[in-house]
């Protein structure tokens, strides 16, 4: 794979002040002839060199593929999806754990743990159960610090809603709308779920390179505390889908089961994209929306104070927790060192060959 080529990257999972949530099960429709090779195996076991080998060959034969990255160790790879072939790969395995709906018929088990050798990793067990206890409290550390992070954007997010004129928002989502989005349909669009951006252990990293792949046109949308943007995504969402196109929607990894922070509408070759503080998109729009034209600044001026110090705060602490996740990163790198030293790489490559053969070779 080029370096140098624009591809598809999202997320599908972050940690978040409720704890790691995950997207996973949102990739791939049993119902619309997908099929889906779930992978199992330890950490170290290889499951990433795995995926980017599905995604080379794909590639090769000149698929477009969509890559999916581990937001706790972002070079590592959690999946991939080749829409054209309606198949993926995905990480399997906790805190993301999938499992078979459709056994055999939609989605295969494809089993790298099946080439480790037991024997050694029962002499390891307590160092094993050890490191990953560890592992996990750094993990549970993070997310106490996100949720405290949570607490204090939300109180900004709720105060400067308190200074929204909804209304206001909603009439111009419906102007936007006509003019972009044509007229309703009778069939709705479809829906993709995905997050552009994700706390990491190198703070929060937000793919800019997939909205320049899919949209031509930008809208950028600055709103600091995320209440108009939240409103104006929403309703353009609805409005998308009414009018048929399909869309990915892109939850805000602070706010994952109910803030939308992009919208993006290949189809058309539109995304709509929030920019504030956290990431700040360098990418040339189309055209910038100030959603301080929906607020109150004279309102928002009474707690200025108290909102800078919930975002000075907030900050400081979304940088401890990606601090913890370094740590946590770190000490999962000594528990992949068990499961490297205990697999048959060269045995499991039958393997591979096999699956890159079903996914990407086969008619």
């Amino acid at each position: 794979m080029a370096d140098d080529m624009l591809r598809t990257r999202f997320f599908l999972g972050s940690n978040s002040p409720i704890g790691f949530v995950s997207k996973f099960d949102r990739v791939y429709d049993p119902h619309d002839g997908w099929q889906a090779y779930l992978l199992k195996g330890g950490p170290g076991t290889g499951k990433s060199t795995f995926m980017k080998s599905i995604a080379q060959a794909a590639e090769a034969n000149g698929y477009e593929v969509e890559l999916i990255f581990c937001s706790s160790d972002p070079n590592s790879l959690d999946g991939v999806v080749i829409p054209k072939r309606k198949c993926c790969i995905l990480d399997a395995t906790s805190p993301h754990v999938l499992e078979p709906s459709f056994p055999g018929a939609c989605e295969t088990i494809v089993n790298i743990g099946a080439y480790w050798d037991k024997d050694i990793l029962q002499e390891n067990r307590d160092e094993i159960m050890k490191t990953s206890a560890a592992c996990s409290a750094q993990h549970a550390r993070a997310t106490r610090y996100l949720a405290a992070a949570g607490s204090l954007l939300s109180d900004s997010y709720r105060f400067a809603l308190d200074c929204t004129d909804t209304a206001k928002v909603a009439r111009y989502a419906s102007r936007l709308s006509r003019r972009e989005f044509g007229q309703p349909k009778e069939n709705l669009g479809h829906e993709e779920i995905r997050l552009l951006s994700a706390v990491t252990p190198h703070g929060v990293l937000f793919f800019e390179e997939t909205v320049e792949k899919l949209c031509s046109r930008v809208f950028v949308i600055e709103d600091e505390y995320g209440a108009s943007s939240r409103l104006l995504l929403a309703h353009l969402r609805t409005h998308a889908l009414t009018c048929g196109h399909d869309v990915i929607s892109c939850y805000c990894p602070m706010s994952p089961l109910d803030k939308l922070d992009h919208l993006l509408i290949p189809d058309l070759g539109i995304g709509f994209v929030t920019s504030n503080s956290w990431y700040q998109v360098k990418l040339s729009p189309f055209r910038r929306i100030h959603m301080q034209r929906f607020t109150s600044n004279e309102l928002l001026r009474q707690r200025r104070q108290r909102l800078s110090f919930n975002r000075r705060a907030s900050r400081d602490l979304i940088s401890e927790a990606s601090a913890r996740m370094l740590e946590a990163k770190a000490i999962h790198d000594e528990l992949e060192n068990f499961y490297i030293s205990a697999m048959d790489f060269d045995a499991a490559e039958s393997l591979r060959q096999s699956v890159i053969q079903q996914m990407v070779l086969d008619d």
